[in-house]
């Protein structure tokens, strides 16, 4: 078997070539380090299993050879991205997944979109389940990334009911764990970040709004389920144990043993839009998929405080 991994760079991309490298698969990793690390790649590139190529999917793909899995994972995905990466977004959520959807019919091979819960917007439902159609602003500043990955949804059902396309639509919630970028805007590596350096823990809001976070080798074994399913999805993939930013906060000063205060603060302009609430429903996952995580967020938390410490060079 030889499977494409389009971000194979990024976060959960390279846990994801790890993962099917261990299977025994052969692994093309595509990505053009656009928000991806290099050093993301360190153990892929040792393995014999794994080529990669440097390429920005928005534009055609050279040859690859036959392929019979095509995990679609890229695209910028923090928030800082969304201030500084607007048009490359909507870029790859459009031009990028029509051509790694031409490339997977033209080897029939499974495609996989990673789309994700920002679908939903500032949901009126809750949980929210597959079923929930959203409540989205098409204009606001995270729009780039909320209707780049619609559209991207909606592309992939076109080529699935249209042209007989083999797709599977998996909707990605808050995932942590190593190899998340500092200082990317995403809120448990600031967090962490904060704590590690002593710094201030800044809360936007009252600290009310609540996030579901999912390990990321967990995550990855759900990936991996609704692309071996057959089943075309959409499936919420992500943790439902609901928390709120301000216990998240004293969970990680409590594990960093920091000394830091826990402070709110305005909600910035550029972060208007921001969901008060998400949880997702899985119940889809866990029964068409088998699957559900399992990795507690303190375990989680543990390994991602000594990564982002290493990084930082808090503490070996």
């Amino acid at each position: 078997m030889t499977t494409l991994v389009a971000g194979a760079a990024g976060f959960i991309g390279s846990h994801l070539c790890e993962r099917l490298l261990a299977e025994g698969r052969e692994v093309i990793g595509v990505d053009n380090f656009a928000t991806g690390r290099r050093s993301n790649l360190g153990a892929a590139m040792e393995h014999p299993g794994f080529r990669f190529l440097e390429h920005d999917v928005t534009r055609p793909l050279p040859d690859i050879g036959a392929i019979d899995e095509l995990f679609h994972l890229a695209s910028p995905a923090s928030p800082n991205d969304f201030a500084t990466m607007p048009l490359e977004i909507l870029d790859v959520g459009s031009n990028g997944t029509r051509n790694l959807l031409e490339v997977a019919e033209q080897h029939g091979a499974r495609f996989l979109l990673a789309s994700t819960s920002e679908i939903y917007g500032d949901p009126l439902v809750h949980p929210q389940p597959e079923t929930y159609w959203g409540n989205v602003d098409s204009i606001g500043p995270r729009s780039c990334y909320d209707e780049a990955k619609r559209f991207a949804e909606a592309l992939t059902s076109a080529h699935r009911r249209h042209r007989g396309a083999d797709t599977v639509i998996i909707r990605i919630f808050n995932t942590y764990g190593p190899r998340m970028r500092p200082g990317d805007g995403r809120v448990l590596v600031t967090f962490i970040a904060q704590a590690l350096r002593g710094e201030p823990i800044t809360v936007f809001g009252d600290g009310t709004q609540t996030r579901s976070f999912c390990y990321v080798d967990d995550e990855v074994q759900g990936i991996i389920a609704a692309l071996r399913s057959g089943e075309p999805g959409p499936f919420n993939i992500g943790n439902p144990a609901e928390i709120t930013m301000l216990d998240l906060a004293a969970e990680v000063v409590r594990l960093t043993g920091s000394a830091s205060e826990i402070v709110t603060v305005e909600l910035p302009a550029e972060r208007t839009g921001d969901p008060a609430r998400r949880r997702p429903d899985i119940t889809l996952a866990r029964t068409q998929l088998h699957w559900e995580p399992t990795v507690p967020l303190e375990t989680g938390l543990t390994a991602m405080i000594a990564e982002v410490g290493r990084e930082l060079g808090v503490h070996d």
